[in-house]
């Protein structure tokens, strides 16, 4: 289950500030029929801290009614409160989710001790198998290897570790104190051929919402190792995959998906879709890309 291309997908809504399901369906069966291996929602990219616990619920059924049998829903768990973490944790097991994304407590940054009793209680929750997610600049934690190493000695359960510290090292950081033991996993879309030759065997991407094609076959040819072919595409795609690391990462994810035409730049307050000179740059840099799209060959 954890390998190759797993879109953290975006939340689409409606004119009525309501999630657009319909839509929602359609896009999880383009990104499964590109070659994408597993749906993670609600993360950030896809506004999980705007939505309410029963519409989390509500995304995850509709994702397995749309895509379940195909490849499996992860279910991103965040909450402030760990009594809520542990219930979105077992409401996405009862759902039918084939794993959860675990993330460090909201808002509060509190001491090791309160972090790791947070998601030791996640992991315990269910039988799931589950992916850690560190991102320190975001989250204001930094979990480290051997930290990683004490939950998975504590959690046979945990199987994976999406690493969005910018630093290729922690890859192999993670290889040499746990081997095998935990799949590493790209977390931030302009690494992606770094963390691969570092030893990541799978993409938590977000540019993958508006060009799921291009970013199996970059994740593929990187895997294989075909590094002149994985270049020349990166290349062309870099400029798009930086805008997944800025703080405007949702709403320009969402503006390369309208774009596209899979897609609006519908986004839930206190978020606004991007205006003035901001909007004007990303315009430039997406239609630029469109321009020089290579052809893949199928």
């Amino acid at each position: 289950m954890w390998r190759g291309v797993m879109p953290a997908i975006t939340t689409p809504f409606d004119a009525a500030d309501e999630i657009d399901h319909a839509f929602l369906a359609r896009h999880a069966a383009w990104l499964a029929d590109a070659g994408c291996t597993a749906i993670i929602a609600p993360g950030s990219l896809g506004e999980g801290g705007t939505l309410s616990h029963a519409e989390r619920v509500d995304l995850w059924r509709t994702l397995l009614q749309s895509v379940g049998g195909r490849v499996p829903i992860v279910a991103a768990i965040a909450s402030a409160s760990t009594r809520e973490a542990v219930a979105l944790a077992r409401d996405a097991a009862a759902t039918g989710c084939g794993g959860l994304m675990v993330l460090p407590p909201y808002v509060h940054q509190g001491p090791w001790a309160e972090v790791q009793t947070h998601m030791d209680a996640v992991f315990a929750a269910t039988r799931l198998p589950c992916m850690l997610y560190n991102n320190p600049h975001a989250y204001g934690v930094d979990i480290d290897a051997r930290q990683v190493a004490g939950f998975a000695a504590r959690h046979a359960n945990l199987h994976a570790v999406k690493d969005s510290s910018g630093d290729a090292r922690r890859t192999t950081a993670l290889r040499a104190e746990l081997g095998d033991r935990v799949a590493c996993f790209v977390g931030l879309d302009d690494m992606l051929v770094e963390g691969v030759a570092a030893g990541a065997v799978g993409w938590v991407a977000g540019l993958v919402n508006a060009l799921p094609a291009e970013s199996v076959r970059l994740f593929d040819l990187a895997r294989a190792g075909r590094l002149d072919e994985a270049a020349a595409l990166y290349r062309w795609f870099l400029p798009l995959l930086r805008m997944d690391t800025v703080p405007e990462f949702v709403q320009l994810i969402k503006l390369v998906q309208s774009e596209v035409g899979m897609g609006t730049e519908r986004v839930r307050a206190p978020r606004l879709p991007v205006t003035g000179r901001a909007r004007d740059e990303a315009l430039a840099t997406i239609r630029a890309a469109m321009a020089e799209r290579p052809v893949l060959d199928c």
